[in-house]
């Protein structure tokens, strides 16, 4: 069971997001923060005691989301399509999870204008690894043909949000799931036709 000190936390956390996103970093207030959340704001300096340090806290709040979506063991025994159609939905439940996208697209349009801040968020995502490391793994067991790993990450990441989450960040839209499931079945079928090692020996 939460809290009252971490119900409150997460009361304010809320309530800054929206604060943000309604008018932005340099427009939003400690004060109105703590009017929508509902408590005091010694309560708020008490758990966050600056702007700056909430909207890190936010940043923190979407690289776990992220994070945590990708914390799924490497499985030897499936076969690479299905490997990679499962890994692509790692990053294609975010991207059909509207909290998650609103929350994406207020961070996203305050690191554009700092470039510490976008450092900072960069710096918490550990996705390109998770990725790299899979098709790594995939590579010595003979599944794929990579020499760069971490530019065939990049490519199948890009594949993927390329088509779900770019063009959705600054429309507002959310990708429905029978849309995503296409796009990462076509995005693993591209990248299996590059990286892909079945028939390539017999029509070598």
């Amino acid at each position: 069971m939460m809290s009252v000190s971490d119900q409150k936390k997460k009361q304010i956390v809320l309530a800054a997001i929206a604060e943000f996103q309604e008018r932005g970093y340099a427009g939003a207030s400690m004060d109105r923060i703590s009017e929508r959340a509902q408590v005091s704001k010694r309560t708020v300096y008490n758990h966050f005691e600056s702007k700056d340090v909430l909207f890190r806290a936010i940043n923190q709040c979407l690289a776990d989301q992220i994070n945590s979506a990708l914390e799924l063991p490497y499985d030897p025994d499936l076969p690479i399509r299905d490997a990679l159609v499962r890994l692509g939905w790692a990053e294609g439940e975010l991207m059909i999870n509207p909290c998650f996208m609103s929350l994406a697209r207020m961070v996203m349009s305050e690191t554009i204008r700092d470039p510490d801040l976008a450092a900072d968020m960069d710096s918490r995502m550990t996705k390109i690894g998770v990725f790299r490391e899979f098709i790594e793994r995939a590579t010595s067991e003979g599944k794929l043909d990579v020499e760069d790993p971490a530019l065939a990450a990049t490519q199948f990441l890009g594949l993927i949000k390329a088509r779900s989450f770019y063009p959705n960040i600054h429309s507002g839209r959310v990708t429905e799931r029978p849309e995503m499931e296409r796009i990462i079945e076509e995005s693993v079928d591209m990248f299996l036709a590059r990286y892909g090692t079945v028939g390539r020996a017999a029509a070598e």
